[in-house]
């Protein structure tokens, strides 16, 4: 079992080498991790990325503009405002977040560290984010702060 110090190391690695050079596969991360000496597996470079809240985009995963080794960024709606492109609602209790492709994770993680008692949950794929709510009152609530957060 790797320590938090093997992670951040890691996560300090992946920082370095998003910002060297374009990397567009987390195989590809994965290879230029383990070269360098450091554990890595696709699953723990996924999550890496996530909690980092790093984005890809058609060049290549990029940074958020302040991202810090301790994954600050990821409840900063500031950083990830600019890949949402629409947020509706579907029935009475799912709200539905439109991203950019490949954003929505980190969209959804800012979601679910922002904390808002009305979301039940969030479920995101690589472009849609459902955000479950008890009722249309709490739905209410949620798309406005959304509509806030994000400027939508």
């Amino acid at each position: 079992m790797h320590t938090d110090h093997h992670r951040e190391a890691r996560r300090s690695a992946i920082v370095r080498l998003l910002r060297s050079a374009p990397v567009r596969r987390q195989q590809e991360l994965v290879r230029l991790l383990k070269r360098e000496g450091h554990a890595a597996t696709q699953s723990s470079i996924s999550r890496d990325l996530r909690e980092l809240g790093v984005l890809k985009h058609s060049d290549g995963y990029v940074l958020p503009d302040n991202a810090e080794i301790g994954a600050r960024t990821q409840d900063n709606f500031a950083t990830v405002a600019q890949f949402v492109r629409e947020v509706r609602t579907a029935g009475t209790s799912i709200t539905v977040v439109k991203t950019t492709i490949g954003s929505a994770g980190s969209v959804a993680a800012a979601i679910d560290k922002a904390g808002w008692q009305e979301v039940a949950g969030t479920v995101s794929g690589d472009d849609t984010i459902f955000i479950a709510t008890a009722d249309a009152r709490a739905q209410a609530r949620v798309l406005e702060q959304l509509r806030n957060a994000f400027g939508v």
